[in-house]
C-alpha cells in the first residue's frame, strides 16, 4: 500500500490508496487528519495499513518529521521527502530559487495543473498561512503571496490591539457590516482573505490577458468562500492529489 502524507503547521493529514492499481485523482483507500497532538499521543492511524511506500510533504520541522518517520512500518529508504524542484509532473518551478518554494505549495500546483490541464490558475490554499499561488496554462509555476490564516490574523488582531476580544473558533460567519466588536472582527479578517485572492486573480489576469480558474483549499476555505466574489472551484486535500500525481512519475 502507498502512504501519501501532508503534515502542514497545524494538521496531518493522510491518504493510503494501493499501488498495485492506478486510482483516479482524489480517490481513495481511506484518508483523514489528526492535530500534531493527536499524532503524539496515539498510534497513528496508518499502522494498520501494509504499508510499502510512503510520500510526504513535510513544512512542519525536522522534529515531526522524525517522529512521522518512526511511525512507518515500512523502510526508511521506501519514505519519500518531497521537495520542490526545477520541473516534476509537468510543472515547471519559476521560483528563483526553486528549493526554497514550500513542498506543500509545489505538490498543490502539481494537483491543481493535473486536474485542471492546460488553463491559468490560481492556488489558494486557506490553512494557518494564506498562499496563492498563480501558474500559467503551460505550467509555469511564476510565484504567489503568502499572509496570515484566517486564524492567525484574527489572533494577531486581537493580541497586538487593546480592548479587543479573542475570537472563539467556533465563531459563526457575520455580516459584512457587524453590529458587535467580536464578529466585527470576524467580517474583517474574511474579508481580507477573500480580497486577497480575488487582488491575485485580477493581478493575474492582466498579466496574461485572460481570467484564470480559481482553485481554493484548506481548512478554512470554507469560512472564505462564501464571501469571495469570483468564480472559484473548491478541492479538498489539494496537496495529497499533488502527492498522489508525483508517486506515479
Amino acid at each position: 500500500m502507498l502512504l501519501l502524507i501532508d503534515a502542514g503547521n497545524s494538521r496531518i493529514k493522510w491518504a493510503v490508496l494501493d499501488s498495485e492499481q492506478a486510482s483516479p485523482l482524489g480517490e481513495w483507500a481511506q484518508h483523514g487528519s489528526l492535530s500534531h497532538q493527536e499524532f503524539s499521543d496515539a498510534i497513528p492511524p496508518w499502522k494498520k495499513f501494509a504499508i510499502t511506500r510512503v510520500v510526504v510533504s513535510n513544512v512542519a520541522g525536522d522534529m515531526l518529521r522524525e517522529q512521522l518517520l518512526k511511525s512507518f512500518s515500512c523502510s526508511a529508504g521506501a519514505v519519500e521527502w518531497i521537495v520542490s524542484q526545477p520541473a516534476l509532473a509537468g510543472v515547471k518551478n519559476r521560483y528563483r530559487d526553486p528549493a526554497q518554494l514550500g513542498s506543500d505549495r509545489f505538490a498543490a500546483a502539481i494537483a491543481a495543473h493535473a486536474l485542471f490541464p492546460e488553463q491559468a490558475l490560481i492556488i489558494a490554499t486557506c490553512g494557518t498561512a494564506l498562499t496563492i499561488d498563480a501558474v500559467t496554462a503551460d505550467g509555469d509555476f511564476i510565484g504567489g503571496m503568502i499572509a496570515p490564516g484566517l486564524k492567525l490574523m484574527a489572533l494577531s488582531l486581537a493580541q497586538h490591539t487593546a480592548q479587543l476580544p479573542v475570537v472563539s473558533e467556533n465563531k459563526a460567519l457575520a455580516a459584512h457590516f457587524a453590529d458587535h466588536t467580536e464578529a466585527a472582527m470576524v467580517s474583517g479578517c474574511v474579508a481580507a482573505q477573500a480580497g486577497a485572492i480575488e487582488h491575485a486573480a485580477r493581478e493575474f489576469a492582466v498579466t496574461i490577458h485572460a481570467e484564470p480558474r480559481c482553485v481554493v483549499s484548506g481548512g478554512a476555505a470554507n469560512y472564505i468562500i462564501p464571501s469571495l466574489g469570483i468564480s472559484h472551484k473548491f478541492v479538498d486535500n489539494l496537496v495529497l492529489i499533488g502527492l498522489q500525481v508525483i508517486s506515479s512519475c
